[in-house]
């Protein structure tokens, strides 16, 4: 990966526990969807984080989640906030979009996970792509789910996706599915054979995931998900 300092453009609550930073690099790079960059805290102290944004981008987008003071994200979110230029080290990761194939695709988001989905989509519609795509969201709550309108519109505009978002706890407005995400996809399919699925969310889900997928036949070689490099 390389050292590259990007001017820190601004870092915007989504709600009480999630982060919209853009990210202007002095030096263009070039990165795959659903690639992610580590932002440089310290010189043995590098964290990742999914970037949101498309390749081709002149800015870069993270989304941190981060409730908790003094946590592991919180400090990268402070630093941010104080810092007029951050150094990030890109790109990484192997679990990017596969472009070429056309075979059908699930994509799977648990959290702000839906930063890796969403490099993923935007690059999809920037190629005119038009492969058959499931995006499954899961939250705790709708309040957690803080880019639901920008899903709902790319389901709304594209006829080749179909955006099911997932809550666990759900009110009697909600439109959308009240379930636990991965028993939901398990209610949804028979079987994953035929797949390229694309998952990212925390290590525990991404990795109760694959023993729930391999139960309906998923192929491992199209399971693509960098939390895997992490996890046995």
């Amino acid at each position: 990966m390389n050292t590259i300092r990007c001017k820190v453009e601004h870092v915007t609550a989504f709600n009480d526990a999630v982060y919209q930073v853009a990210l202007t690099p002095e030096t263009s790079f070039e990165f795959q969807a659903g690639q992610y960059l580590c932002v440089v805290m310290g010189e043995k102290d590098k964290r990742p984080f999914s970037i949101a944004s498309a390749p081709g981008s002149d800015q870069i987008e993270l989304h941190i989640g981060a409730a908790v003071s003094e946590s592991y994200p919180m400090q990268v979110v402070e630093r941010l906030q104080q810092s007029e230029y951050i150094d990030i080290e890109a790109p990484g990761g192997e679990a990017f979009l596969r472009s070429e194939s056309h075979r059908p695709r699930l994509l799977i988001a648990g959290g702000t996970g839906f930063s890796y989905i969403k490099s993923i989509v935007e690059q999809m519609i920037a190629l005119g792509q038009k492969v058959e795509t499931t995006l499954y969201w899961g939250c705790r709550n709708q309040d957690a789910m803080y880019y639901e309108s920008l899903a709902r519109q790319w389901h709304q505009d594209n006829a080749w996706l179909n955006f099911v978002p997932v809550v666990e706890e759900s009110t009697p407005e909600w439109q959308g599915k009240t379930a636990n995400l991965l028993a939901q996809i398990k209610q949804d399919y028979v079987s994953l054979n035929g797949y390229d699925i694309y998952i990212a969310g925390r290590f525990d889900m991404v990795g109760a995931a694959r023993e729930v997928f391999r139960e309906i036949g998923v192929e491992e070689q199209h399971l693509y998900g960098d939390a895997f490099a992490f996890i046995k």
